[in-house]
């Protein structure tokens, strides 16, 4: 289980800017768990994302994973239990590398490196199992520069990577947005099928209502470092896109907008 304790947050402490993003923030995510995570600009759905991964700290309250505090635990030490898939395409990759070497790299995560080569020959059959069930003929490009991919081929990359290796959590950040609508259905096909298959742990913030109704079996939506919506189960199967965007709508008029 994942546990986020009394999270405090500010940005820009002390100054005429502060600004208190989350306040006494709470939240539980059970083992295998896939939850999507919506909300407005600002409602502290990636920083929340960054917290969990160690990219940002916070001013007090505790992380826990399985009981045990992680608070104040590193990124890359974080990195070897957490996958995370960005919004921009070229973040998950080694644009100037082959994919044969992005390949042998995501599998070296959390070894320790020798004098070896760091391409391990004997493993180019698995790796050609890997991109072969992306459908996307990549197991065929194996010395191609992954910079001469299209962004939806680096995307599935990506996150077929980010899974490659043991690890508790999936974190994917709108990882679908800088896709084209046919190329995002793939890959949100790809991730479903990901998920399930490895039982992972996911959270998956999207500005996508549908992937949000139709992927996942629990559902989040934020406002202002809050949780306005927790749903899950037969509840989370019968909310439609145009529940999720009669609650964005509530929420605009309580703001004014």
């Amino acid at each position: 289980m994942l546990s986020l304790r009394n999270i405090n947050k500010y940005y820009n402490p002390g100054t005429v800017n502060e600004m208190c993003l989350f306040r006494d923030y709470c939240l539980d995510i059970g083992e295998g768990e896939f939850v999507s995570i919506v909300g407005s600009n600002g409602s502290g759905k990636t920083s929340m994302l960054n917290i969990i991964c160690g990219s940002i700290g916070v001013d007090s309250g505790s992380l826990l994973i399985d009981g045990r505090d992680i608070t104040n635990m590193p990124e890359h030490k974080r990195a070897r239990f957490i996958g995370r898939v960005y919004q921009n395409p070229s973040l998950g990759t080694c644009p100037d590398m082959t994919i044969l070497e992005n390949m042998s790299l995501a599998d070296a995560k959390g070894k320790s490196f020798d004098l070896r080569p760091g391409t391990d020959r004997s493993r180019i059959a698995y790796y050609r199992e890997l991109l072969s069930s992306l459908g996307l003929g990549l197991e065929n490009k194996l010395d191609v520069k992954v910079g001469a991919l299209s962004g939806g081929q680096r995307q599935a990359m990506a996150l077929l990577m980010s899974t490659m290796t043991d690890i508790d959590f999936l974190i994917l950040d709108e990882h679908t947005a800088a896709l084209d609508p046919k190329t995002a259905d793939l890959i949100m096909e790809l991730t479903d099928r990901l998920v399930h298959e490895k039982k992972l742990t996911t959270l998956m913030v999207t500005h996508n209502l549908r992937y949000a109704a139709d992927y996942g079996d629990r559902l989040i939506m934020m406002h202002e470092g809050r949780n306005v919506l927790d749903i899950s189960g037969e509840e989370k199967k019968n909310t439609g896109v145009e529940d999720l965007l009669g609650r964005f709508n509530a929420i605009s008029i309580e703001c004014g907008n």
